[in-house]
């Protein structure tokens, strides 16, 4: 299990890692975005909202750092991006039970924005928010998601 330092943004996810790729002196830069899922016919995405990235990683210096843009359809849940809260703590590649545990514990007075579930991308994956107003996101399966896409 690993914790990692995860950046969201309101759509300038591909301008930012363009940016942290040059000046980190990037050694691998994986990006999927919204889109790669196709539509849901219930929820569907605009054409900007499925060109924003779901979900990125960027190497560097034997570092990790994960980058997303957060769509107007998630900021109703999560809030609005603001410059200066765009950090939460992503909990990557633990095991489905472990993650349960960690979920429920930090999910005590706090809010649940999205259960642990299983969903295309992850055996388990969820986020919350703790009592304290610091974003979790739970994804036991980040890097093998990653390692599957090409952009």
């Amino acid at each position: 299990m690993k914790a990692i330092s995860y950046l969201q943004f309101d759509g300038k996810a591909e301008e930012v890692l363009a940016f942290y790729e040059k000046a980190l002196q990037a050694t691998n830069v994986q990006m999927v975005r919204f889109g790669a899922f196709g539509q849901d016919p219930n929820a569907p995405l605009t054409e900007e909202e499925q060109n924003m990235i779901m979900e990125s990683r960027i190497e560097f210096s034997g570092n990790i750092l994960m980058i997303s843009d957060v769509p107007p359809f998630m900021q109703a849940a999560t809030g609005e991006i603001v410059k200066g809260s765009t950090v939460l703590i992503s909990i990557i590649d633990a095991d489905p039970e472990m993650n349960k545990q960690i979920f429920e514990g930090l999910s005590e007075g706090g809010t649940v924005i999205m259960p642990l579930s299983s969903v295309p991308w992850s055996a388990s994956f969820g986020m919350l928010v703790d009592k304290f107003g610091v974003m979790w996101k739970f994804n036991s399966d980040a890097s093998k998601f990653l390692d599957g896409f090409v952009d």
